[in-house]
């Protein structure tokens, strides 16, 4: 089996024989000769398809095309190719074009939920923000797969600057979660002005960055970049690490960078199928995760997005892997697991239970072994009543610097000043028979 070292080499020299170690560490050039084709693939790494299986993959690729830095090709493992963790989530398969009756071409409904350009408003206090389509690979399980290949492109100023000027006379957005594609796709000076503008806005706290390259372009993490998000904290930065092979020396360092400049790092893993979904593969990755100050935020179950069914786990699974996670590991060390709700209805945690039941003054609690305990609630317990009609409140909150705006949700059926007694659905059966009586 070749080193990774000795496959880099191989595949550096087969794109050019004159190739120095400092163009294979340069971002621009790595994105520059990203494989787009399966002939160059084949020759990359010295295998050849089956002319069935090529014709195949010539189908799939007319619909969701091909992008492989050359960096993430080289951590692919030709020995055992089809059930290669790197190959999964990188090549096309045939089974992409199988598209089943719940799959969604939008199933986060993020079109719907943009009231500006660039801009998907879900949660009350923050907002995702498309800045680019561009992307450093595109990834086999992408949710976004609609807008795969299509309009590779970075929105223009003055298209950015709707969506900022949605967020500014909006202030009760704290919070600004910027994607794509991959914001760290653009060029320095661009993404400097982004977080100049949004740094500018009073009301908002906290940027936070979605990317996928350290784990597929690790070299982009330049000392430049650094640099200059460093001017514009508090950043946030989450990354986007699958397996714990993704994990090398060139994204520890891409790592090492990002977290020596102050910025806290999260990771958001989906459980795929065939590629990550066994406990003891990703309690691996948790725990090289966090050994470099990357904190494992989200396990997401797969999304409903069309040509992810082969991808996708029951819920069961997930479920059995949280119970091998929960009290196994350290607490910092486990994810939440979430179902990105199709329609937009935003991540709901998934969890095994633990509570097994409950009387007026006790609960009853099992532990990760299967221990049942209890736990005596007070009897002498008085709430502090609150109508949650906080704008009328006498208590010292001291809540200056945290308004409240109107109750949403479960808050409102909580909120005595609110008149809502009952959330109902607006498309159901019985409501349709209201309008009709």
């Amino acid at each position: 089996m070749k080193t990774h070292l000795k496959r880099q080499q191989d595949i550096a020299e087969k794109i050019n024989p004159d190739v120095v170690i400092s163009n294979w560490k340069d971002w621009k050039w790595q994105v520059k000769h990203c494989v787009r084709d399966i002939a160059t693939f084949e020759k990359l790494l010295n295998i050849e398809f089956e002319p069935e299986e090529k014709e195949a993959l010539k189908s799939t690729l007319e619909k969701f095309p091909l992008s492989i830095t050359p960096y993430y090709l080289s951590l692919i493992e030709v020995e055992d190719i089809n059930n290669d963790p790197i190959f999964m989530q990188a090549f096309p398969s045939p089974k992409e074009l199988i598209v089943s009756e719940d799959d969604m071409h939008d199933p986060l409904s993020e079109d719907k939920d943009s009231p500006a350009p660039g801009i998907t408003h879900r949660y009350p206090d923050r907002v995702l923000f498309h800045v680019s389509n561009v992307c450093a690979m595109y990834c086999r399980h992408c949710t976004r797969k609609r807008k795969v290949g299509d309009i590779d492109h970075i929105p223009d100023k003055y298209i950015v600057q709707q969506g900022i000027d949605y967020i500014a006379s909006n202030p009760y957005i704290r919070d600004v979660l910027l994607s794509g594609g991959d914001p760290f796709m653009l060029p320095d000076d661009y993404l400097d002005w982004i977080l100049t503008e949004l740094r500018s806005i009073s009301h908002v706290e906290v940027i936070r960055i979605g990317t996928r390259t350290p784990v597929v372009l690790p070299y982009r993490i330049t000392d430049e970049l650094v640099s200059m998000l460093s001017k514009h904290h508090p950043i946030w930065v989450n990354t986007h690490f699958n397996h714990p092979r993704e994990i090398t020396s060139s994204s520890k360092e891409a790592l090492r960078k990002l977290a020596d400049a102050g910025i806290p790092l999260g990771n958001q893993t989906v459980l795929l199928s065939g590629v990550n979904d066994c406990y003891r593969i990703l309690k691996r990755l948790f725990h090289k995760l966090v050994a470099n100050r990357v904190r494992p935020y989200y396990l997401y179950q797969c999304d409903l997005s069309e040509g992810l069914t082969h991808f996708r786990t029951s819920v069961g699974k997930g479920i059995e892997i949280m119970e091998n996670l929960i009290g196994h590991t350290s607490g910092f060390a486990v994810p939440r697991y979430v179902i990105d709700a199709p329609e937009g209805g935003g991540k709901i945690p998934i969890l095994p239970s633990y509570m097994i039941s409950r009387s007026t003054h006790k609960v009853i609690l099992r532990n990760y072994e299967g221990v049942i305990t209890s736990y005596k609630e007070p009897k002498e317990y008085r709430p502090v009543y609150c109508d949650r009609d906080c704008e009328e409140c006498k208590l010292q909150l001291k809540l200056d610097d945290a308004p409240e705006y109107r109750s949403v949700g479960i808050a409102e059926l909580l909120s005595d000043s609110e008149k809502t007694q009952s959330l109902i659905p607006g498309n159901t059966i019985r409501v349709e028979r209201r309008s009709i009586d």
